[in-house]
């Protein structure tokens, strides 16, 4: 058995997390904009997240 993960605190702070239906709401796809480019954040069917350019 492996021991279990620990997080190295000294590292930084922990990374902010936000809700997937925070971010989605009522839909199933929204469009991100990240340095000039536009990537699309979908939920499939089987409640996946997928994030394509």
């Amino acid at each position: 058995m492996s021991p279990p993960l620990t997080v190295d605190r000294a590292a930084g702070p922990a990374p902010r997390r936000l809700q997937s239906r925070d971010l989605l709401g009522q839909d199933r796809e929204l469009e991100i904009e990240h340095a000039g480019q536009l990537y699309r954040l979908r939920l499939t069917q089987l409640g996946k997240l997928i994030l394509t350019k």
